[in-house]
């Protein structure tokens, strides 16, 4: 089907990544992580000399956040000016509009020094002090998101414990995706166990993460498991959710298992993403499984996917590696008719191919074709054709054959006139 369809001859962690919002039903998969690895913010980076954040006291009573054991009660004292250069600076790019409660606490995790506070307890005083709500811890851990900062976990990992935040289920799956994303396999089930004992159930939105963090660990087996977990809750499985099992049976190297996932999915009138359909379309094409290929692109096709440049590079280059030049060429041509502008890695997979057939004649002609249409050979294409001359040794040769047409060709156009 599809007018590419070569028999016919007419016719690939981290998901994007979650922030903090304050509205919590949307899938955490877009735009940049706040969970992505920290790369510039350390402890060290910090330069943090010791600084009075929170001082002891006399009497002692339950942190609120942490475990339920006695520890001592902090007061609160203001950052003052002996502070480094670079805390300055973070302090003074925290947003204007940010609330002073969460000023104040953005200030202390800045200023933080391990070696005088423990978090948990500088949490329990902001808690008491500020009397937080959820858009407070929301805004505190966005930030922290967006410098990168190093403590964003264990802060993450404390809120969900206060009953101000006011936790639910998408919390523990952001967090659960940001451990997988780093490949924190222990961390991320860790907080999943928590999940489990504070009454949360896994929905199809936490387990398809589970199914992300299994594949990226080439953990097939759990993550089949998991996706059967994920039938039995009984709703119908959304894109995001087949995309990741089928993604998993790619990196597997279980082709045929990803294909047949698709069409159970054509069968519920409903179609993966364009990437799940490229990724299994460039799996063929390497191994040059023409005939895969080829189902993959009709499906694409069929999906209302239009196709590209790239799409039809992956089809014609596992016709190539098959060893079929002419169905390449076919596909070559049948792009050029879509009105689809081929790339330079097209351009070189032909002349790989006509190489392979030894056809130097056919060669030319199609460099000469482009020319005519104004397509110009590129850096890959070019490699391929001065080294195929090379091993033929007639470099200068093919340099005055061309010369020659560049002269009719102006020649021709000066009649024209």
């Amino acid at each position: 089907m599809g007018f590419f369809a070569c028999n016919m001859l007419s016719h690939s962690n981290s998901i994007p990544t979650p922030t903090f919002e304050i509205t919590t039903h949307h899938y955490p998969f877009h735009q940049t992580s706040f969970f992505r690895k920290p790369t510039n913010l350390s402890v060290s980076n910090f330069r943090f000399r010791p600084l009075l954040v929170a001082t002891n006291v006399e009497n002692t009573e339950k942190v609120a956040i942490g475990e339920e054991e006695k520890n001592p009660k902090f007061r609160w004292v203001e950052i003052g000016p002996r502070i480094t250069e670079t805390q300055k600076q973070a302090i003074s790019k925290l947003p204007p509009k940010m609330t002073k409660r969460c000023k104040a606490l953005m200030k202390q995790i800045i200023c933080f020094s391990p070696e005088k506070t423990i978090l948990s307890q500088l949490l329990a005083a902001w808690v008491r002090i500020m009397r937080p709500n959820r858009a407070d811890w929301l805004t505190v851990l966005k930030e922290l998101s967006c410098l990168d900062h190093p403590m964003l976990f264990e802060v993450s990992e404390l809120a969900l414990l206060e009953e101000s935040f006011e936790a639910n289920v998408r919390d523990y799956t952001k967090i659960i995706h940001g451990y997988a994303k780093q490949n924190r396999l222990q961390d991320a089930e860790k907080i999943l166990l928590a999940m489990k004992r504070r009454g949360f159930l896994c929905d199809q939105v936490t387990l398809t993460a589970l199914i992300h963090m299994y594949s990226k660990a080439g953990n097939l087996k759990q993550a089949e498991n998991t996706f059967e977990e994920m039938k039995l809750l009984g709703v119908p499985l959304d894109k995001r959710s087949y995309g990741a099992m089928i993604m998993t049976y790619i990196r597997a190297g279980m082709l045929d298992q990803g294909e047949s996932l698709l069409r159970e999915m054509e069968d519920q009138e409903t179609h993966a993403g364009r990437e799940v359909y490229k990724a299994l379309l460039r799996a063929y094409s390497m191994i040059g499984d023409s005939e895969g290929a080829q189902r993959v692109f009709n499906a694409i096709q069929f999906a209302g996917i239009i196709p590209d440049a790239k799409l039809c590079g992956l089809l014609i280059n596992a016709y190539v590696v098959a060893g079929h030049s002419h169905k390449a060429c076919i596909v070559f041509e049948n792009l050029r008719r879509a009105g689809l502008e081929p790339n330079d890695k097209c351009v070189a997979l032909i002349l790989a191919a006509c190489e392979k057939d030894n056809k130097l004649n056919k060669a030319l002609g199609f460099l000469i074709d482009l020319e005519r249409d104004g397509i110009m050979v590129g850096k890959e294409a070019s490699e391929v054709l001065v080294g195929w001359f090379r091993r033929l040794g007639v470099v200068e040769e093919v340099n005055l054959v061309l010369k020659e047409y560049a002269l009719k060709q102006v020649n021709c156009k000066g009649r024209a006139f």
